[in-house]
């Protein structure tokens, strides 16, 4: 963990014996360090000091730590809330009355809404993750049937993330490429039908099935998902029906999420127009979730969330429907970021969401 002085430009790392190179070479003013978990008192086998001392609570050796440091009876705010087995080791180790405030909802809220640095950043992973899906589409048309979903997947997970690094500087060394990641999945036919499934995805690409390229990118930690859901001739009406009816989903999506709007509003419009096309047997999860450098973050485009859409704030878009009996699903995503002045959301993908791209001939 770190701790950053209010009065003073400072980095103060608490840290495992196994980061000392990584955090000393960064933004550190100051560090001090244990051996590992669990941490013995007084061993630090890299020091050549080896024996097996007392088990060490590390939540109250970093207390310990900042007690030497002159912060007893400070008010230290803290990016999680304290829960009661962590009050009472600090009321003990503190002579004094320490304050501890959580700022959890301020650094969650710093998350939710991107800056401009961010969003640039953003946009940028989503034009290396265009060309990735393009090239995807590209060798199914080529290839088709004589791929498996997982040759399809690392093929373009291959090209993805050489095209990603031909624009990153790295020499191997720490604090360089931090935080670049690419990832693509591909499956096909049974497998789309389950929006986790847990089974391996190593399956022959054949005529008539669902079929989803799908991942993740980031630069910096910046970026976010893009899938989209394929359906391969010849396929059924109401393979078509289903794929027509998520696909409008996520155009609706983009148009209600707008500044001022709440959360739950845009689920229940999208949930709405599902079960009016007669879907309701087929939906299986709200449609959006709030993305950023965690993933999966609030605020969630669900029944339940009531948080006022604000400029910045980045939503995966899926609006999946599901239909494990007759062995296919239909799941998209993107990234669609709220704007300014009651706009429509900005896409960050620039692939389009049409029956020409999406629905292909072998």
């Amino acid at each position: 963990m770190v701790f950053l002085p209010a009065d003073k430009m400072a980095a103060i790392w608490f840290h495992p014996g196994l980061d000392r190179d990584l955090v000393k070479s960064w933004w550190a003013t100051e560090t001090e360090s244990y051996f590992d978990f669990q941490h013995a008192e007084g061993a630090f086998p890299n020091l050549g000091k080896v024996q097996q001392g007392e088990k060490v609570n590390l939540y109250e050796w970093v207390l310990k730590g900042l007690k030497k440091r002159g912060y007893d009876g400070k008010r230290i705010a803290t990016d999680r809330e304290q829960n009661s087995r962590q009050k009472e080791p600090a009321a003990k180790i503190f002579i004094k009355t320490t304050e501890f405030g959580s700022i959890s909802d301020r650094c969650e809220k710093m998350r939710m809404v991107k800056t401009p640095e961010e969003l640039a950043l953003w946009r940028r992973a989503y034009r290396v993750f265009d060309e990735t899906h393009a090239f995807a589409r590209d060798l199914l048309l080529a290839k088709g049937t004589d791929l498996t979903d997982y040759e399809l997947g690392h093929a373009a997970e291959e090209f993805g993330t050489n095209l990603l690094l031909k624009g990153i500087r790295r020499d191997g060394t720490p604090h360089t490429a931090v935080g670049v990641e690419l990832g693509v999945g591909v499956r096909v036919g049974r497998g789309t039908g389950y929006p986790h499934p847990n089974q391996f995805h190593h399956n022959r690409i054949q005529k008539g099935q669902a079929l989803q390229i799908a991942g993740g990118v980031e630069i910096g930690g910046c970026g976010g998902e893009l899938y989209r859901a394929f359906l391969l001739a010849p396929w059924t009406d109401h393979q078509k029906k289903v794929w027509t009816v998520s696909r409008d989903c996520c155009v609706m999506q983009k148009d209600l999420s707008r500044e001022g709007i709440a959360c739950s509003t845009v689920a229940y419009q999208i949930h709405q127009h599902q079960v009016k096309e007669g879907m309701q047997k087929y939906i299986y999860h709200r449609p959006a979730h709030g993305m950023g450098m965690e993933g999966h973050q609030p605020p969630y485009l669900a029944l339940g969330d009531y948080t006022m859409l604000e400029p910045g704030m980045i939503f995966s878009v899926e609006p999946g429907l599901y239909d494990p009996e007759n062995g296919f699903g239909v799941n998209f995503s993107d990234g669609f970021a709220v704007q300014s002045g009651g706009k429509p959301s900005l896409q960050m993908s620039r692939l389009p969401w049409s029956e020409e791209w999406c629905l292909v001939k072998l």
